[in-house]
């Protein structure tokens, strides 16, 4: 199929009925996930993704990318009105949209975030598109070898996403990838770790760990929280239109902030947290008045927010194209890929094209909703940062349940989901890196299928990974990664 056939094909899937619905129903749960802290987008997603089973493969990822894109923006929300951040991407906001409101120009700072992050996340999404034929290529050059490769690359970058101690972030990233190994081992009859009981023939569900890592531990986290997310009323005041405004007269802030949110996004491990604050801090570099910055900039605001909704169309790069998912979101996004028989790499590129295009298509016109949500229902949004606790939990608990016995009508399910829920806590509590944890489950599979597969090719020759260029750059690559944090130090010192 061509790019242009398959570009045709995903606009006439987009418009018929009932895929828009999807968009903005995705859109919508995003936007509250995003508003709620304790929620945010990869948790809101690992909740919905058993539920989009009955859907089909294109509905069910539009419904998921949608929430994806909804849930960056609505961690704006709280960030402005109450100073919480409800995402990680929304971290650099509050230092100027909450000055913002308590200046009263709440609705200001509101629709400055809805209108820089639709702006981003549409010219991301764009360029997306528009270098499709390019990845395409570059996707098509990767075999076995290769993709064993990148999901050691995958792995190797526990050394950048964890957080603290590194021995703490390889001893997650390492229980993730024993999880991978209970059940029957890939091209071959060997049962591992199943104690006998058939119910963990099949492993455990990667999408049951998804579920009980973000919900069931982000919720038991929460329950330590009395009250709402706001512990008081909300003073909305401020002129839309003025700050719709105001984003469009600093254009190449917008657009630069958006660039880098993408950039940052097609790294593995970096995510929406680090290009937020990269991109406040670039745009504090370049402002005439950088003291302004942290009282009440609308350039912080503008900055921070294009950035994270910038982030979307990046990580969308490895993710669709090598499996490789760079923050819990897209962890979420591949295991709803996963689960609906649509497989990273070539198949995304080629027999099913049109799915990818039918999403990126999905994200585009999703923009367009999130300015007219952050333009006509932003008096309405307080509201979202003032439900209880006491409601959150045991709703989110209960869909969790449900949605881990859905997903193979397993209790195995369930228990893995509860289970790890409490270790995902632990995990937290004692500053364990959860995405370590979650990059060992996604790759383990992953690294182990291909090098098998590699092997039987070479005829149990380790040669096949360094006879090729494309092979001996990635290696390369796990090397600089691994050693890089060692060598760097010293470089340093000696060239001081």
């Amino acid at each position: 199929m061509s790019a242009l056939a398959a570009l045709f094909e995903a606009g006439e899937i987009l418009f018929t009925w009932p895929t828009p619905i999807w968009v903005i129903i995705g859109l919508t749960l995003g936007i509250i996930a995003g508003a709620l802290p304790g929620i945010g987008s990869a948790l809101g997603m690992a909740i919905m993704l058993p539920l989009t089973l009955p859907l089909g493969p294109i509905n069910a990822i539009i419904l998921l990318v949608s929430m994806y894109s909804g849930a960056m923006y609505g961690g704006s929300i709280a960030a402005i009105l109450v100073n919480v951040p409800g995402t990680g991407g929304a971290a650099a906001t509050t230092f100027d949209g909450y000055p913002m409101s308590k200046q009263g120009r709440a609705v200001d700072a509101l629709s400055m975030s809805a209108t820089a992050s639709a702006t981003a996340g549409f010219l991301s999404v764009l360029t997306l598109l528009l270098i499709s034929p390019i990845l395409i290529e570059v996707v098509l050059l990767f075999g076995s070898p290769e993709y064993f490769l990148m999901a050691i690359l995958g792995l190797s970058m526990i050394t950048v996403v964890a957080e603290g101690s590194m021995i703490k972030g390889l001893v997650a990233g390492a229980a993730g990838l024993l999880i991978t190994t209970i059940g029957i081992a890939p091209n071959s009859p060997e049962l591992r770790y199943t104690f006998g009981s058939l119910g963990l023939y099949d492993g455990i569900d990667f999408i049951a760990a998804l579920i009980g890592m973000f919900a069931v531990a982000e919720m038991l986290k929460l329950a330590g929280q009395e009250g709402g997310i706001a512990d008081q009323e909300i003073d909305l005041s401020g002129s839309v239109f003025s700050g719709v405004k105001e984003t469009f007269t600093h254009p190449v802030t917008l657009v630069k902030s958006g660039y880098i949110g993408m950039l940052i996004g097609a790294v593995p491990g970096a995510g929406a947290t680090v290009s937020n604050f990269l991109a406040y801090g670039e745009a504090m570099r370049s402002s005439k008045d950088p003291d302004a910055f942290g009282h009440g900039e609308p350039l912080g605001v503008i900055s921070s927010e294009a950035s994270n909704n910038g982030t979307i169309g990046g990580s969308l790069i490895p993710t669709i194209s090598f499996g490789i998912p760079g923050s819990g979101s897209t962890a979420v996004l591949l295991g709803g890929l996963l689960m609906h028989g649509l497989r990273p790499g070539p198949q995304l590129f080629e027999a099913d094209l049109h799915i990818t295009y039918a999403f990126l298509l999905a994200l585009l016109i999703g923009n367009v909703f999130i300015i007219l949500v952050g333009v006509f229902v932003v008096t309405r949004l307080a509201k979202l940062t003032q439900v209880d606790t006491h409601i959150i939990i045991p709703m989110i608990f209960v869909l969790s349940m449900v949605g881990g016995y859905t997903l193979r009508s397993n209790w195995v399910d369930v228990i893995t989901v509860l289970g790890l829920g409490f270790l995902g806590y632990i995990m937290v509590k004692e500053n364990y890196s959860i995405i370590a944890f979650v990059l060992g489950v996604v790759l383990g599979p992953i690294a182990e299928e291909n090098l098998i597969r590699s092997l039987q090719i070479s005829d149990g020759s380790y040669l096949i990974f360094v006879t090729k260029p494309l092979s001996l750059i990635i290696t390369a690559l796990i090397f600089v990664i691994l050693l890089g944090p060692y060598v760097k130090p010293a470089l340093e010192e000696r060239f001081a």
